[in-house]
């Protein structure tokens, strides 16, 4: 229950209905502080009209705020029209709010986490007033396990909190729409866990019911046969690919978990794609990764989905029928039938510079520079999605020329946040980009589909094959005569990066604009300026008259350099 002297006994219960009588548009304003706990986003759906009918031009995000006055919680929908203080990172967890107006609203579901705004009641944050974080506040952040504070109106928690104004059982994280986010994202390997049931099955001498070339043939040139409807038969298959999360929530669709993922498996037999469907991705998608061998039983076959490949893919999804995943030892299969280990094709940076366009590689390599998180928009004729990355610079000792990454989100995000100077980097599934009017050695890195990317301080090379070929041993071999202190000079993390550096002449940096916005003007500048995203990159072009140049040192934090322009 709420504790004594809780601001939100004393303001947001004087607008529910249930107990004034007041109106669902009725609102209350807290004058006193409150403080941002955490920030969570989805996108709308079908619903949203109902719920915001003045805001159906604000965008597709949605966003529910965990607010505390110190003794207890409370969870908010946002109104879209405060959407872009989160946007620009204006609002974000840690700060507090004052003056925050509320009105009480319907929800899409009732959360599992049933205390999560009280009694039954649902309230809307429609304004506030954020405050600095230099400014006194009365409470300091670190003073308080806010975690641990109970929800107003409910004395217990059940399970985790759900978006409150969409029909979605996950919310996306507030950056990118590629990483997984929250804690229903299971971690654990155990069929318990995972909602499987145990299966009584040899612990040795594993042998699957059917192969992929059996399932390939019965489907494509057969009469289905046992590729018809549910198939039961144990496949036993290594994954060798891993594909980033796909997320497919659209504003006109009310799937609950609109999550995809794409394997790659093997057998003795041949190769297959295996598509995760919807919460079969959040039990499964974090507890596997290359190299594990999978047993897989009620799942169906279909046409690939590009059709031109005339092959079949495997679906896997939590009903319709519910399918069985299980991770194997290798020691429980049989010999006959253990599927062949995933291979590499590892490049060094000598290598690298006879690599063509589009080259699929695999590289190791110590991290010299991290650079810091910025995103762009997408190409998907919307513009609307935001793609994060960040530039790595990797060196092996092959070459004076250091291997760059330009790396997106790879639904890693420990792994990303772990990507410190100095760390020995491995990724896979990379491509070579090469810009045909920056020479020959201008050229870099970046993901396809299915990159995985690996560091130290995770455990992550002691687990994979890799290390034990020999680009690795030679590599590893070169670090060990590396001079401690001459590589930590090296190292740098931050700031701003452009890569390839860009074309002198501006005729030719123009034309690689074309179809963007021209030379920009004062005013137009501004307005381009104030409708960016929080580490969003945008470049423009402004043509002006240089009246003043100021720069400073390096290592001269007192100054800045300054550019005025007319």
């Amino acid at each position: 229950m709420a504790a004594a002297g809780c601001l939100f006994q004393r303001t947001l219960a004087r607008s529910r209905p249930g107990t004034n009588k007041a109106s669902p548009s009725s609102s209350v304003v807290c004058r006193e502080f409150l403080y941002v706990v955490d920030l969570q986003r989805y996108t709308r759906d079908q619903g949203f009209p109902v719920y915001f009918p003045q805001a159906v031009l604000k965008g597709d995000d949605l966003y529910d705020a965990t607010l505390s006055d110190g003794d207890c919680r409370v969870q908010v929908t946002m109104d879209p029209g405060l959407n872009r203080l989160v946007e620009r990172n204006i609002l974000r967890p840690g700060l507090a709010v004052r003056h925050a107006t509320f009105s009480t609203a319907i929800t899409a579901q009732l959360p599992e986490c049933s205390g999560a705004f009280g009694e039954g009641a649902s309230y809307r944050l429609v304004s506030l007033e954020v405050m600095d974080e230099d400014e006194e506040v009365g409470v300091r952040w670190s003073d308080v396990d806010w975690d641990s504070l109970p929800w107003f109106g409910s004395s217990k928690t059940e399970g985790p909190l759900v978006p409150l104004r969409a029909s979605r059982t996950v919310f996306l994280p507030l950056w990118n729409n590629v990483d997984y986010s929250g804690e229903v994202w299971m971690e654990a390997t155990d069929k318990e866990t995972a909602g499987q049931e145990a299966e009584e099955e040899p612990e040795e001498g594993r042998c699957p019911a059917v192969t992929i070339s059996e399932l390939r043939e019965s489907y494509l040139y057969g009469c289905r046969g046992i590729a018809r409807g549910a198939v039961q038969h144990e496949l036993i298959v290594r994954i060798i690919k891993k594909s980033h999360l796909m997320y497919y929530g659209r504003t006109n669709r009310n799937c609950e978990c609109p999550y995809k993922a794409v394997l790659e498996v093997n057998d003795r037999t041949g190769n297959v794609w295996v598509v995760l469907w919807n919460s079969v991705c959040v039990s499964w998608y974090r507890c596997l990764k290359p190299g594990d061998i999978i047993s897989l039983r009620r799942y169906r076959v279909k046409q690939h989905y590009q059709a031109e490949l005339n092959d079949i893919e495997i679906s896997v999804n939590s009903r319709n029928p519910a399918a069985r995943i299980s991770v194997l030892q290798e020691s429980t299969v049989s010999p006959d039938y253990l599927p062949p280990a995933p291979t590499y094709s590892f490049y060094n940076s000598k290598e690298l510079l006879d690599c063509p366009n589009g080259a699929e590689c695999d590289v190791i390599g110590l991290l010299m520079f991290s650079g810091r998180p910025e995103r762009i928009r997408s190409k998907d004729g919307r513009g609307v999605e935001l793609l994060e990355y960040r530039w790595l610079r990797l060196e092996d000792g092959t070459s004076e020329q250091p291997v760059m990454v330009k790396l997106f989100s790879t639904s890693q995000p420990e792994t990303h946040l772990r990507l410190y100077p100095l760390s020995v980097v491995v990724c896979t599934r990379l491509k070579v980009v090469r810009s045909s009017d920056q020479g020959h050695n201008c050229f870099y890195l970046t993901n396809t589909t299915y990159t995985q990317v690996y560091c130290t301080g995770l455990g992550h090379h002691s687990e994979m094959s890799y290390r034990r070929l020999r680009p690795v041993r030679q590599f590893l071999q070169w670090l060990r005569s590396q001079d401690d202190e001459e590589v930590l000079n090296r190292a740098l993390i931050g700031g701003f990066f452009i890569y390839p550096p860009p074309p002198v002449s501006l005729e030719t940096y123009m034309k690689d604009k074309r179809g963007e916005l021209g030379f920009l003007q004062g005013a137009e500048l501004k307005r381009e300026v104030e409708r960016l995203c929080y580490r969003e990159r945008h470049t423009f072009c402004i043509q002006a008259t240089i009246t003043m140049v100021t720069y400073s040192r390096r290592g001269e934090v007192t100054a800045s350099a300054q550019l005025s322009v007319m």
